[in-house]
């Protein structure tokens, strides 16, 4: 994670534009009221936005590198909306004020003489900073961009600025993304990152099994979800806070806590936007976020306590 700044009683923005980018996704420009420069972040940063209905939802920020007079977010309208997309697309409108919280990253961009880039749908937000940072770095770079339809793939127009070096995979003329086709960049030195639903980053995930460590870079809007009944009980041990939590099977173990008292940071809940990320002093984590890489999560020095549990009948946390 490389950028720590962070708002966390929140800010209020307002809609600058709304714009349509395809088929079902709209991109939005939220600036501050007066003008104020917004904090700074890198590619790959996300926000929290708080919609006027309540709903609180993260979204990548995907205008220029580094700019701050207004922030970009890109929102695509999800069939089994639970308020959030649906808001957005229904009854948000320029001038309306929302809060945002962030930014925050936990898909931070590295330095490197080559990349490649994946993403499908509205997977391509995070990933435009990114694009954007490799050409000012002069750096070597490829994009596979695949979609259900050409017209359901955002910022196009914007792609196709840079020529060859997009190639777009829309599923219904071309087929998908050919992921043998990265064999060669990533046992060549290239960094991956990728975007986009479940599937493929399952996909990537396999395919990277016999990559070079640290090659493949992953933003998951998901994680696997765990069956109630492949949870145990475990003692939570809050060392800052001096308390001792019991954590029944059937109760997360942030729910537990703040049952107790006990209120860390805390967003998504869904162990995406990295908000809850614990020190761990003793014990071993179970980690289901989507977030921490296989050396961090084999290091077991941290977890996120919204979705992951323990190896082990008792945490110590620094809490």
């Amino acid at each position: 994670m490389s950028l720590s700044t962070e708002i966390t009683v929140g800010t209020d923005v307002v809609v600058r534009q709304l714009r349509w980018e395809a088929d079902g996704v709209v991109s939005l420009q939220l600036a501050t009221p007066g003008g104020e420069l917004l904090p700074p972040w890198e590619p790959g940063s996300h926000i929290d936005v708080v919609l006027p209905n309540g709903v609180e939802r993260q979204y990548s920020l995907c205008g220029p590198p580094g700019e701050r007079a207004y922030y970009r977010i890109g929102v695509r309208r999800e069939r089994a909306s639970r308020g959030g997309s649906e808001y957005v697309h229904a009854f948000l409108r320029p001038g309306q004020r929302l809060t945002i919280k962030g930014p925050r990253n936990n898909f931070g961009f590295r330095p490197a003489e080559s990349y490649v880039f994946v993403a499908a749908g509205i997977g391509i937000t995070p990933i435009l900073p990114m694009i954007r940072e490799a050409e000012s770095q002069h750096a070597d770079w490829q994009l596979y961009f695949g979609g259900h339809t050409s017209a359901s793939m955002p910022f196009l127009d914007e792609l196709r600025s840079y020529g060859p070096r997009v190639r777009c995979h829309p599923a219904d003329t071309v087929g998908r993304i050919p992921l043998p086709e990265l064999e060669k960049p990533a046992q060549s030195g290239a960094k991956v990152y990728a975007c986009g639903p479940a599937s493929l980053l399952s996909d990537l995930d396999t395919a990277a099994e016999n990559w070079p460590d640290g090659t493949l870079h992953l933003e998951r809007f998901k994680v696997r979800e765990i069956p109630p009944a492949e949870n145990k009980p475990v003692e939570v041990v809050c060392a800052a806070s001096k308390k001792t939590v019991s954590v029944p099977a059937d109760k997360s173990i942030i729910r537990a806590l703040e049952d107790a008292g006990i209120r860390p940071p805390t967003s998504c809940r869904s162990g995406i936007c990295g908000s809850c990320e614990t020190r761990v002093l003793e014990g071993i984590p179970e980690h289901r976020d989507g977030i921490l890489s296989a050396s961090e999560q084999k290091a077991g020095d941290r977890m996120f306590v919204c979705v992951s549990r323990a190896r082990t009948p008792r945490l110590v946390l620094d809490l």
